[in-house]
């Protein structure tokens, strides 16, 4: 029964995250900008209300192990500093992902990050990927909402100085 209730949890875990990556792809989607401004308005406080209501939500299934927390740290370190310099932190991040993966990876690899992660155990290796996936997808998101939204401003501002004209 434990290891059902752990398994049970693990899944919520799981289905949080794709929730919230789906609230965040809705408000992002190029959709959005093809429905009245009004429309538009409601979307965003629903995703908004649905999205701090996930979040309010915490599901965790923790196996202490030295490793996996070490990991852990090293993402969350990157993750802090995201913000601060965006293009850094996703090369950065691509690297631990790179560290992770059988596959040949396209940049360079963390290789201290390699080695905390081959010290997991299995179960905590595919959550550290999962977890560096959904962040290196979540950024690509990001990113191409802010081409978008510079596209557009682009595309008003020559429409702007077209009617100047």
């Amino acid at each position: 029964r434990v290891e059902a209730f752990r398994d049970a949890a693990s899944a919520m875990e799981q289905e949080k995250e794709i929730l919230l990556e789906m609230i965040h792809n809705i408000q992002n989607s190029q959709d959005m900008r093809h429905i009245s401004e009004g429309e538009r308005e409601e979307l965003n406080l629903t995703a908004n209300r649905l999205m701090g209501r996930t979040l309010t939500v915490e599901v965790s299934v923790e196996t202490i192990r030295n490793a996996q927390q070490h990991a852990t740290k090293m993402i969350d370190e990157i993750v802090n500093k995201l913000l601060d310099d965006l293009e850094d932190a996703k090369i950065r991040l691509m690297s631990l992902y790179g560290a992770c993966t059988s596959d040949v990876p396209a940049g360079p690899i963390d290789q201290k990050f390699q080695s905390v992660v081959i010290g997991c155990a299995i179960e905590d290796q595919k959550k550290i990927k999962r977890r560096l996936e959904t962040l290196l997808r979540n950024l690509e998101n990001s990113e191409k909402s802010i081409t978008l939204l510079e596209h557009q401003k682009t595309s008003v501002r020559q429409s702007c100085n077209s009617k100047q004209d």
